[in-house]
């Protein structure tokens, strides 16, 4: 599991939350109350966006390895009174069937994709014996789109997704809706891309540094020409010129 920062969950999660499948919540059954568990919930940006959808008490049950990430979760929860949080310091790489007893919900957000097979494996285990619905949300995809375009974006977005799969990356989806298919559950399988325009400069930039600094740590021969495409696609974004399509999947399933 990669640590991630406070900086970078705030920068992303407006984009986030315009991604997310709404339709896939109204597909939840049950009316509440509500005991949720949020599987690396980082700083809380699934249940800022999810419980203002959701009818009844909530308690949300929130679990992360970062005590400081944690913190603000708990802190940010929407406050409406029939909202509280607990905050759980755990790996989730590590959660047993107990550790998700009494569940009626189970959430995460951009968790799929950073998983060995094999710790995914565990977590539908887990998820499928708590025997409640889950809703998974901004799995990538490997699939990328700028406009315009430009000769270097192909090999890129090849070489990222390739280091992505020293993990599951990109096939993360898939992997996880035949592994729940095959215990009994039914998936619900929805698009949920990032759309990045002249209002995301700031995200353009980070996601971008990120984007290409993975594809040459995967692809060392990519760094010659690696500075030089940064630097143009940088000028695009922050002259609103640069529009960036990330696809993601969000997945509901259902016991």
């Amino acid at each position: 599991m990669t640590r991630v920062s406070a900086g970078w969950l705030a920068l992303r999660e407006p984009a986030d939350a315009a991604a997310r499948a709404t339709d896939l919540v109204e597909q939840i059954p049950g009316t509440g109350p509500w005991v949720i568990h949020d599987l690396g919930c980082g700083s809380g940006s699934m249940g800022r966006w999810l419980a203002p959808r959701l009818h009844g008490p909530q308690h949300w049950v929130l679990h992360d390895r970062d005590a400081d990430l944690l913190a603000i979760a708990a802190a940010d929860l929407p406050r409406a009174a029939a909202v509280t949080a607990e905050p759980r310091q755990s790996d989730i790489t590590a959660l047993r069937a107990s550790d998700l007893a009494g569940a009626t919900l189970i959430t995460a957000s951009a968790l799929l994709d950073m998983l060995t097979e094999h710790a995914l494996a565990d977590l539908v285990d887990v998820c499928v014996s708590a025997g409640c619905p889950a809703l998974l949300t901004l799995s990538v995809v490997g699939r990328v789109e700028l406009v315009p375009a430009d000769p270097l974006d192909s090999r890129v977005a090849a070489a990222f997704n390739a280091h992505q799969r020293r993990l599951l990356g990109p096939d993360a989806p898939d992997v996880a809706v035949e592994m729940f298919e095959r215990l009994g559950a039914e998936v619900v399988v929805r698009p949920s891309p990032w759309r990045l325009g002249p209002g995301h400069a700031e995200l353009i930039a980070e996601w971008l540094a990120g984007w290409v600094g993975a594809a040459c740590e995967q692809e060392p021969e990519l760094t010659a020409e690696a500075g030089d495409y940064t630097r143009r696609r940088l000028e695009q974004a922050r002259g609103g010129e640069l529009a960036v399509t990330v696809g993601h999947a969000d997945l509901l399933v259902l016991p």
